[in-house]
């Protein structure tokens, strides 16, 4: 699949294409706004990756312009911004996701194929499993979680909790961001919440010794990796 970069920062878009070349994508970059829409709009791509901040058409301009062309092709904002406003004003404008740096490979290749999967998935032609540590899969499709081959029956808010950690993986997120994600930001729930799921999802991890996946982060809150708890 054929993937467009719109980043005007050398670093960081190497970076991005570093990890999707090595997980099977070919790469175009463009360095501008007005160069990335040409592109864009060109119709050759599966999807876009598009910073916010670019020199003569800003990425949310980008992204207007090609809603407006009805060219359908998935968008992924790209932004240092992190607040709940600027997520909300980027998703509006017409973007399918909003990933936020700094970020890892890894989550960059999973959203990514999670935005393909949901835009042309849905009739069928896309069956995404994602793998860790070779013995826990997810299959998104069926709503399916198997630990070495055979599979586990989770409560929906512990394969909702998995779900989204698999798709970020690498990252530290908040008990008060797992709230926001998991059971939506207008949920009055307390954030102890979040620990007594985060307990029960390790322990339908632990018969597999896999429960070290969920790591706390101390004074942070928690993150899914198979890298060594102090990387």
């Amino acid at each position: 699949m054929k993937l467009l970069i719109i980043e005007d920062d050398q670093i960081i878009a190497d970076f991005i294409t570093k990890g999707m070349k090595e997980a099977g994508f070919s790469i175009e970059h463009a360095i501008d706004g007005e160069t990335g829409l040409a592109l864009a709009v060109s119709g050759n791509f599966d999807l876009a990756i598009v910073d916010i901040m670019l020199p003569r058409l800003d990425g949310l301009s980008v992204i207007s312009k090609v809603r407006e062309s009805k060219i359908d092709i998935p968008i992924i904002i790209l932004s240092a911004k992190r607040s709940v406003d600027e997520r909300v004003s980027g998703l509006r404008s017409g973007s399918d996701d909003y990933i936020t740096k700094p970020f890892s490979p890894r989550e960059m290749v999973s959203r990514v194929k999670a935005v393909i999967r949901r835009t042309e998935g849905a009739g069928g032609s896309m069956h995404e499993i994602i793998e860790v540590d070779e013995r826990l899969k997810i299959d998104f499709d069926r709503r399916e979680v198997w630990l070495e081959g055979k599979l586990v029956k989770l409560r929906p808010t512990e394969y909702r909790l998995l779900h989204f950690f698999m798709t970020h993986v690498d990252r530290v997120y908040s008990r008060s961001r797992l709230l926001d994600e998991i059971w939506g930001a207008n949920a009055y729930i307390e954030e102890r919440t979040v620990d007594v799921h985060i307990r029960r999802l390790r322990q339908a991890l632990e018969t597999h010794d896999l429960e070290g996946l969920i790591q706390t982060v101390r004074g942070a809150g928690y993150r899914f990796s198979d890298l060594p708890a102090n990387e």
